[in-house]
């Protein structure tokens, strides 16, 4: 009889790989390979071996380590991203490499030395879950290390994962180090809160972006504390002029806090009531009432969002409470632009861009140092390049932002759009690195790196900023829809197809909200073709085209709906018109979209490729001559 060499045995499993692997490769495969090389020697190796684990096997830029304990596991892990931040603290931002850690305790086949099964297969998939620097485990882990090691665990819930019938129920590390300052408080996640949208209690409906935009800087001022999980501004805004009770509320957001309040605008006066309610037993915090001076606003402000914290006695740093009271105007006109502005930037569309556009440049003529203000012109710039609608990329506008606060988030992802609507793509992502290090918990931040990504073919960190962007708004389909290209691109068929579906379940409830949403419905045609229903797919492009035909974005977002559909000349028809009215370095998007595919062996798909390259060649040449 043949020796039996394969057997089972329960392990806890780590699974770690380099975030933007393909990317640092890409920029300097020598100095990469080198470095990490040198970190599994300096690292790697040591910890494992002091915490008693086995290297099963080396995969490129990945690791699979077994354990006999689940907290040996663990504790390796933390110290593992402690190894690599260090190694990281003295490198540029595009040059620093970063693990995604997965932990799993499951059953495994032992045969030759490797393992196989679904312990395995888990472990690698939480690992595709944690962010850069971030480690995932299993629930079998943290039942295993909750009342031995002093961490704070954020429970993600249950979730799908590729080739597993079953979901696994996740939780996600939220501290990478004991907790010390609140190792007597208890053992639980961070303060979970929501902040409704205030009520406009002016009597004038066009007042509404006043206290629409109180909320959005209170929902900001306390995503500045570390110590706290905000409910983003997309989401908590879906109970907008809703009668929803306040327990239902926390049930559906799972948050342990609510905040809600009413804004009163008159004259030069505001009057703003706010309470804080613990939603576990209907008990009220906080509650208080303000009228002040409109000159007082940013102050009032600030007084808010400190009372909030207070009264959940949450830790409040210094650098935290600084940023809370730091705002980039002192000026209330300024300011009351900008909310304006912004009411316009967020319903997207290049009408409504437009318009912010103006809102913004009066802010900035009353104060011009105001930073926030440019950043947005910058990124609104850069969305109006995009459709051939404006000469200016917006890099200007984001280099004085930066200049006048080289701390702010915004500025430095403006300045990676604008330069990736450039063509230049490694600074681009360079810019996006900064802007990802000063506010890894942005939408903007994931959103826009994200987009850039895909832009230029790195679609692994595509996937990873566009599903972390998902997260932080859970009700915007934007980033679902572009990482479902991403996912094709790498021929993940079935997770593309997977979250092209979860967006368009997005899109379907935002055109049941607002049914004129064409951007909505460009995109909900695109997801509709993609997936395979063709005839919603024809009545959803003809319903985007009868309401607004002329922006040449959606206009060039249907030539991929109708190619997917194999309507090719409905589709050459678009692309022959909105390709010369888009920005010159949209040629090279055309030219790798997979949308595109059917189209390619095409005369008219060929002398429409090298008109885009003469017109890119000559804009190149003429950005030569400026600089030269």
């Amino acid at each position: 009889m043949a020796e039996e060499r394969a057997q089972r045995r329960l392990a806890a499993i780590l699974a770690a790989d380099v975030a933007g692997y393909s990317r640092l490769i890409e920029a300097d495969e020598a100095g990469t390979l080198a470095a990490l090389k040198a970190r599994h020697k300096n690292v790697l190796e040591p910890l494992i071996a002091r915490h008693h684990g086995r290297v099963v096997k080396l995969m490129g830029d990945g690791v699979l380590v077994e354990f006999a304990s689940a907290v040996n596991a663990v504790q390796c892990a933390i110290e593992l991203q402690k190894g690599f931040a260090e190694a990281n603290a003295s490198l540029a931002g595009d040059t620093a490499a970063w693990l995604r850690i997965g932990v799993n305790l499951g059953d495994v086949v032992v045969e030759d030395g490797d393992l196989f099964g679904d312990g395995v297969i888990v472990a690698v998939r939480l690992q595709a879950l944690a962010e850069p620097g971030g480690i995932c485990i299993s629930a079998g882990i943290h039942d295993q290390i909750e009342k031995k090691l002093p961490l704070m665990y954020e429970d993600l819930g249950p979730r799908e994962v590729k080739n597993m019938a079953k979901q696994v129920h996740v939780f996600r590390i939220a501290g990478d180090v004991p907790i010390t300052e609140l190792a007597t408080a208890a053992k639980a996640l961070k303060p979970s809160i929501a902040v409704l949208p205030f009520t406009n209690m002016s009597g004038d409906p066009e007042q509404e972006y006043f206290s629409d935009g109180i909320t959005e800087d209170i929902i900001i001022d306390l995503s500045k504390v570390s110590t706290l999980n905000v409910v983003s501004r997309n989401t908590a805004f879906t109970f907008k002029d809703k009668a929803v009770d306040l327990s239902q509320i926390a049930r559906q957001l799972k948050v342990g806090y609510v905040v809600d309040g009413s804004v009163r605008r008159a004259g030069g006066r505001v009057r703003i009531t706010a309470q804080l309610i613990e939603t576990r037993n209907d008990s009220h915090l906080w509650a208080e009432r303000y009228d002040r001076d409109l000159n007082d606003i940013f102050a009032l402000q600030g007084e808010i969002s400190q009372a909030i914290v207070a009264s959940l006695k949450v830790k409040l740093l210094p650098e935290e409470k600084r940023a809370i009271v730091t705002r980039s105007t002192l000026n209330p006109n300024a300011y009351e632009l900008y909310l304006q502005a912004r009411h316009y930037q967020q319903q997207r569309g290049a009408r409504n861009l437009e318009i912010a556009l103006r809102f913004y440049d009066q802010a900035l003529e009353i104060d011009p140092s105001y930073s926030r203000a440019w950043a947005s012109v910058a990124l609104c710039r850069a969305l109006l390049y995009i459709r051939g609608r404006s000469a200016d990329s917006g890099l200007s506008a984001a280099e004085k932002a930066i200049s006048m606060d080289p701390n702010l988030a915004d500025g430095h992802a403006a300045k990676g759009r604008a330069l990736a609507e450039l063509g230049h793509a490694n600074e681009a992502l360079a810019a996006h690195e900064v802007s990802l290090r000063l506010d890894p918990d942005s939408f903007d931040v994931q959103y826009y790196f994200g987009r850039t990504c895909l832009q230029f073919g790195h679609h692994e960190a595509a996937i990873q900023h566009l599903e972390r962007a998902a997260e932080l708004e859970p009700t915007d389909y934007f980033p679902l829809a572009l990482a479902s290209q991403s996912y094709e691109l790498l021929g993940r068929k079935d997770e593309a197809t997977h979250t092209a579906r979860r967006a368009l379940e997005l899109i379907e409830r935002e055109i049941a909200h607002r049914p004129d949403n064409v951007h909505a419905i460009v995109q909900g045609a695109w997801a509709l073709g993609y997936l395979g229903e063709s005839e919603h797919a024809r009545v959803w492009a003809r319903r985007a085209m009868a309401i607004d035909p002329d922006d040449p974005l959606d206009r060039y977002n249907l030539c991929c709906t109708w190619a997917r559909i194999n309507e090719r000349d409905l589709a050459f028809d678009l692309l022959e018109a909105c390709a010369p009215r888009l920005s010159p370095e949209w040629i090279n998007w055309i030219k790798h979209d997979s949308d595109l595919i059917p189209l390619r062996d095409h005369p008219r798909y060929l002398a429409l490729i090298a008109r885009g390259e003469a017109r890119l060649q000559a804009f190149q040449s003429d950005q030569l001559g400026k600089a030269g």
